[in-house]
């Protein structure tokens, strides 16, 4: 099982009856999961139901779902209200009209406000359950494209993390063989400070001096901090390749690199090894950060 991203869209769309609809969702990096909703008024039912299939699918990551809803135009219908024209005439005809005044028409009854309406069929799309089914059908096929598109993100994300991990064990090994932490360099080092500072005036006994600088080697020793780094990488190569919904744990083992690697710096007794920790932090708050898009 490969590893998912966080990051994806997906999108589903169809025709039923007069109306077009489409679903779209996109998902991000988050802390846990949680999916907004947002539906044209009267579907709220219907997104919460996709709410709940999209929990129920994923692990983490923060989305947004949206249902787009159109129906196709149409002239509208006339419809003559027979009832208020049947009154009209009865009206017309009860009246004693002067010599000079013709009676109204039929033309100029249909002018009359509320004899003529228009009717468009409008109807509330909640209650076209022809079209109630056909969104929630689409909601199936909308989760699995999403999982596919952040399955398809997790694994370039598998291989920008693997590249980091490579970088990482490259750098402990180069810290391992470091001839700086070994005890004749650092005594080396001792021996030609004391000489600066006494100017050669007062010899030290080699005894003594190599005792201090092997009290410093155990100081200062990093053996500890590079197996465990070297255990935490593993680790870390088994998570991406066993894969599921790893990224809980691979933040927590990306901060474990990071403290091994604080320590190290500290006990670094010499430029080089300075210089190996400062390069290891900067490759372990990279695969940090890609660490964070992994579900």
């Amino acid at each position: 099982m490969a590893i998912a991203s966080m990051t994806g869209f997906a999108r589903e769309a169809g025709v039923t009856g007069p109306y077009q609809w489409a679903w779209e969702i996109k998902t991000v990096n988050g802390r846990g999961l949680e999916v907004r909703v947002r539906t044209p008024s009267g579907l709220d039912s219907v997104g919460e139901e996709a709410r709940s299939q999209i929990l129920k699918a994923f692990t983490r990551g923060q989305g947004q779902l949206n249902l787009t809803l159109a129906k196709a135009s149409s002239a509208p219908k006339l419809r003559v209200n027979q009832e208020v024209l049947h009154s009209l005439i009865e009206a017309v005809g009860s009246l004693t009209l002067p010599a000079n005044v013709q009676p109204a028409s039929l033309d100029g009854l249909l002018t009359v406000r509320g004899v003529v309406e228009l009717d468009d069929d409008a109807v509330d799309p909640a209650q076209d359950q022809a079209l109630v089914e056909a969104l929630k059908a689409g909601i199936r096929p909308l989760i699995d494209d999403l999982k596919a598109a952040r399955r398809a993100e997790g694994k370039a994300l598998a291989a920008v993390l693997l590249q980091h991990l490579d970088s990482i064990a490259h750098l402990v090994d180069e810290a391992d063989a470091a001839p700086a932490r070994k005890p004749d360099a650092i005594r080396a080092r001792l021996e030609a400070q004391i000489d600066e500072l006494l100017e050669g005036k007062n010899a030290l006994d080699p005894a003594r001096l190599h005792q201090e600088a092997v009290l410093i080697a155990a100081r200062a020793d990093i053996r500890e901090e590079l197996d465990r780094l070297r255990a935490h990488v593993e680790a870390a190569r088994t998570m991406l390749q066993d894969g599921g919904a790893v990224g809980r744990r691979l933040d927590f083992l990306s901060q474990e690199l990071g403290r091994e690697a604080n320590t190290l710096c500290a006990k670094a007794n010499d430029v080089s090894l300075s210089r190996i920790g400062l390069d290891l932090k900067a490759v372990i708050e990279q695969f940090r950060e890609q660490v964070q898009n992994v579900e």
